[in-house]
């Protein structure tokens, strides 16, 4: 017998922590259920954003919150200008699932990363949520890329360190998902 699970968002919305009243930004919008989950977290009280790189994700975007019943911002702007104003956000979540910072060219990845280190409040939070390698017969009969996905690879870990980003690590790997975490420093050093 095939049994549904409760909540197939659980651990999106565990593993980014989203609470009532905060002020979330999502960058790109591979999975709108997911989007609209943990966006539905945030409240009456709080903000929801996401900022997609093209039309198709806006759409996943807006369908994602008409399903959940949640209320979202969508922009459509390149990921290296973010249409948002700066320190505004308690949290920024990266959609990487596609490939969306894995696939950009080195400069304007590190362009992508400072926008969210603008757009973050002091103390503000960044997950970057990437696709996990498959393994077993999935890795065999796939025909994607043959190395580790940008956030699976470490190379996610690396960029946000890189610009200054604190306590960056792996929070876990689970159902083909990957979590990379970052925080914003509350002094004014080198994140800005």
């Amino acid at each position: 017998m095939y049994l549904k699970r409760q909540d197939p968002y659980a651990l999106v919305k565990s593993m980014t922590a989203v609470k009532m009243g905060d002020r979330l930004v999502q960058v790109g919008c591979a999975h709108g259920g997911r989007l609209g989950a943990v966006a539905g977290k945030v409240g009456l009280s709080g903000r929801a954003v996401v900022v997609a790189p093209d039309e198709e994700s806006a759409a996943r975007a807006r369908k994602g919150a008409a399903e959940e019943g949640v209320l979202v911002e969508v922009e459509v702007a390149p990921v290296t200008r973010l249409p948002i104003e700066d320190a505004g956000f308690d949290l920024a979540v990266v959609d990487d699932t596609a490939g969306l910072l894995g696939t950009m060219r080195a400069e304007d990845r590190v362009a992508a990363i400072r926008e969210l280190v603008r757009v973050l409040r002091p103390g503000g939070r960044v997950m970057i949520v990437g696709a996990a390698p498959r393994g077993g017969l999935g890795a065999l009969i796939s025909r994607t890329q043959s190395g580790p996905p940008f956030v699976a690879s470490g190379a996610a870990t690396k960029a946000l360190e890189a610009d200054g980003f604190k306590s960056v690590r792996e929070l876990g790997a689970r159902e083909g998902l990957v979590f990379v975490e970052g925080i914003k420093p509350r002094e004014a050093g080198r994140a800005g």
